[in-house]
């Protein structure tokens, strides 16, 4: 199974301070063939200006994961949380049994830009808890850097069985993206460039989905590109 998001494609809605795509169903955009690709429900890239952001809201029973693009984010949240998230760096929450929280744009001229995910977990109610962690982008090189895992060390642990990737390929460099449960989905977003994936050719921001095509595939970057990859689980 092979699914193709195309940039043009996605949701949106502009608040002003706030202008956002949606790659799955959110809010009051609705498309019943877009509510999501396995555990992953929603993949949100937002633009928010200067001296704005998100008010105190809650959540339960989600992990969310946020990776800035361009800009400075500060959170704050109901368990005394209070950090700033710059780009290298990446975000988790596990909002478990109930959890407050705010995002803002840490400046207040220039735009923030970054992608906020959200993946059904595998165990609910448990306790929320809160992990960011800087990673050196010469590790995802024409390589490929997990940043998020249930099972990596040197990744963020994440409540369900899924695993999200980094890569900056540079024009001409391919790699290979070696599923770790053969039973899972990928999920590819493309950040910036273009890359070619299972014949199919993406550019910035389209999206490709892929399901039983396999234990791997090969990435090529037709320019310079970044890539994020996120393995989930189909069934859950």
């Amino acid at each position: 199974m092979i699914i193709i998001h195309n940039a043009s494609s996605r949701g949106h809605s502009n608040h002003g301070w706030l202008d956002s795509f949606h790659s799955f169903s959110f809010a009051d955009y609705y498309n019943p063939n877009k509510m999501n690709f396995g555990a992953l429900r929603v993949l949100n890239d937002d633009k928010v200006i200067g001296g704005e952001g998100f008010g105190t809201h809650p959540h339960n029973n989600m992990e969310i994961v946020s990776i800035p693009i361009l800009g400075e984010m500060t959170h704050q949240d109901s368990s005394g949380n209070e950090k700033n998230i710059i780009p290298g760096e990446v975000q988790i929450m596990s909002a478990g049994t109930g959890i407050y929280h705010s995002e803002y744009n840490s400046s207040p001229n220039e735009d923030l830009r970054f992608l906020q995910i959200w993946v059904m977990p595998k165990e609910k109610d448990i306790k929320p808890r809160y992990d960011q962690r800087f990673f050196d982008l010469n590790l995802r090189k024409n390589l490929i850097q997990n940043v998020v895992s249930p099972s990596n060390s040197d990744a963020l642990w994440i409540n369900q069985d899924a695993y999200f990737s980094l890569s900056n390929l540079e024009k001409n460099n391919s790699v290979e993206y070696k599923l770790n449960n053969d039973k899972n989905g990928v999920y590819i977003f493309l950040i910036e460039g273009e890359i070619l994936v299972k014949d199919v050719v993406l550019k910035q921001r389209d999206s490709i989905g892929i399901h039983n095509e396999g234990k791997s595939f090969e990435l090529k970057a037709n320019q310079d590109s970044k890539i994020l990859i996120i393995e989930i689980p189909m069934e859950f």
